[in-house]
């Protein structure tokens, strides 16, 4: 992989084309002037054209080496990423899920294009794609949220969605490129009740971080830095803005205001990790980002990348299991479950697994897990044989319970 990280960094280096289009440019003005040359003597054409023969020759020849040069690197990347990515076939199962479902495929990827920022692109594929089948047409059984509902009806009103994430990559763009939160804080303070059933911290998160900007970062930006007007700055705007959090983000404000007391040593102090952390604005604006998608009843990554990503990293499993398979003469005989265990990121493991300890094995929509008053849980069938619908002994405990009153957990 080095090898072809080495050979992507100079082709990318040969790739620029700046020395090719400067003989290019060199060609042109040389034609440029024979023409005006000509225009001013017709009867020295002959001359000057012969004159120009050998220039423009050279120049054309210049060209060809430039172009032969990222010709030798394009080809040499070529054959290392063949060789490090060999083609192969890719695995064929009978049952596709979503070959049935193309107005959901459809609905992803315009949904994707959206959260992207790429609205131009996304209404030119919403008016294609609903050209020969509205992306609305889904089965009953099919649950999604209000606003991707609406995505699917047609075009226009997606309108109102591509509006409120214009909205979000602006005031990411303020907060990471201009280092302005106030466009952030004042969506929080809009959104705070809607904020405050969530639980969430972002409100007084963002007021943190403009209390820390306001005291060492806009002075250190400025280049010339005055920690004394910065601490009257931060205290002012805390004064103002964030006494009504003091009931409950009491000790975080004590470690704000605690930190007065070591300046402008703020790097030996206790509190050097929230004033002097890079790391907080990308975070928070993860946070933000978090949020904003969860108030539109969206997940905070787009579905559609981490459907292929899973795919990707579970696909040389699906490969290897279908040559074993191949080999053994052996089927998938499981219509809704992998036969193998994919190592996913822990990010991308989104509902739990109960396995019965009576069967040792996995609920399903058909067979779900069931909790007992005594509080342990079985699987549904192996609960119905072990009471045999009467009054049961609890496998694990002393305790005795009736089937009615035991209740269906949902993952």
């Amino acid at each position: 992989m080095e090898s072809l990280l080495a050979e992507h960094e100079r082709l990318s280096k040969s790739g620029t084309f700046s020395k090719s289009l400067d003989d290019i440019q060199k060609t042109i003005d040389l034609l440029v002037n024979a023409r005006e040359t000509i225009a001013a003597d017709p009867e020295a054409t002959s001359l000057n054209l012969a004159k120009l023969q050998n220039p423009v020759k050279s120049s054309l020849e210049d060209l060809h080496k430039d172009l032969e040069e990222v010709r030798k690197h394009q080809t040499k990347y070529a054959k290392l990423v063949d060789k490090k990515f060999k083609d192969k076939t890719l695995p064929q199962m009978e049952y596709e899920a979503l070959t049935s479902q193309p107005a959901l495929i459809n609905r992803a990827i315009a949904m994707h294009l959206l959260r992207e920022g790429q609205f131009s692109v996304a209404s030119t594929f919403l008016t294609e794609a609903t050209k020969n089948q509205s992306l609305g047409d889904m089965s009953d059984d099919l649950t999604m949220s209000g606003t991707e509902q609406d995505l699917g009806l047609d075009s226009l009103k997606s309108e109102s969605l591509r509006k409120q994430f214009a909205n979000m990559y602006h005031i990411l763009h303020e907060m990471k490129n201009e280092r302005n939160l106030l466009p952030a804080i004042e969506w929080a303070r809009e959104k705070s009740d809607e904020l405050d059933k969530r639980g969430s911290n972002l409100e007084f998160d963002l007021g943190k971080l403009q209390f820390v900007w306001l005291y060492v970062g806009k002075q250190a930006q400025s280049g010339r830095p005055n920690f004394v007007e910065g601490r009257r700055q931060a205290l002012a705007y805390a004064r103002q803005e964030l006494c009504h959090c003091r009931p409950r983000y009491l000790k975080e404000l004590q470690k704000l205001f605690g930190a007065i007391a070591y300046c402008p040593n703020l790097r030996q102090s206790p509190y050097r990790r929230i004033f002097l952390n890079d790391d907080a604005w990308g975070e928070l604006a993860g946070s933000f980002t978090k949020e904003f998608c969860a108030l539109l009843g969206l997940s905070a990554e787009s579905p559609l990348y981490i459907a292929a990503t899973a795919g990707a990293i579970a696909l040389p499993h699906f490969s290897k299991l279908q040559v074993i398979m191949k080999d053994k003469r052996t089927e998938w005989t499981t219509l809704h479950e992998i036969p193998v265990e994919v190592p996913l990121p822990p990010s991308y493991r989104f509902h739990s697994i109960f396995v019965c300890p009576v069967s040792k094995e996995q609920a399903t929509d058909e067979n779900p897990p069931m909790m007992m008053p005594c509080g342990h849980v079985v699987a549904s069938e192996s609960l119905e044989r072990l009471s045999k619908g009467n009054r049961f002994k609890c496998p694990y405990c002393p305790n005795e319970s009736h089937p009615r009153d035991a209740m269906k957990i949902y993952m």
